[in-house]
């Protein structure tokens, strides 16, 4: 079974900067991990960042657009989150998604077949 697994996560401090990455098992392009998507305890799991495949579009939640940077290594199958300006309302474990059924619905869960070990972000005053 095709996973992803994110890593990079760690405690910071308000207005620090962390860099996620994900890498895939998965051996072809439609597995490889396009999306970043956060779950804080006691919420839903919120869309944060969207790449397409070829990596010339990217979308942002609003919250943290400015904010955060995505963008995948040199062979798509790493994929990577720059956050910046880091604030507490960011802490919570992230997770990074591949298999995009449908550009319809970049920020929506069930879009992607393909989830994985997400890492914990938690931003401290």
């Amino acid at each position: 079974q095709v996973r992803t697994v994110a890593s990079g996560g760690g405690s910071v401090q308000v207005g620090g900067s962390l860099t996620l990455s994900c890498n895939t098992s998965g051996l072809t392009s439609n597995t490889y991990p396009v999306a970043w998507f956060r779950q804080a305890p006691g919420k839903e799991r919120e869309g944060v960042a969207g790449i397409s495949l070829g990596g010339t579009i990217r979308r942002y939640a609003d919250s943290v657009r400015g904010r955060f940077t995505i963008f995948q290594g040199n062979d798509r199958k790493v994929l990577h989150l720059l956050m910046n300006s880091l604030e507490p309302e960011d802490s919570a474990t992230y997770y990074c998604a591949g298999g995009r059924r449908s550009d319809d619905a970049w920020f929506l869960p069930a879009t992607y077949k393909i989830w994985g070990q997400g890492t914990q972000v938690t931003v401290s005053t």
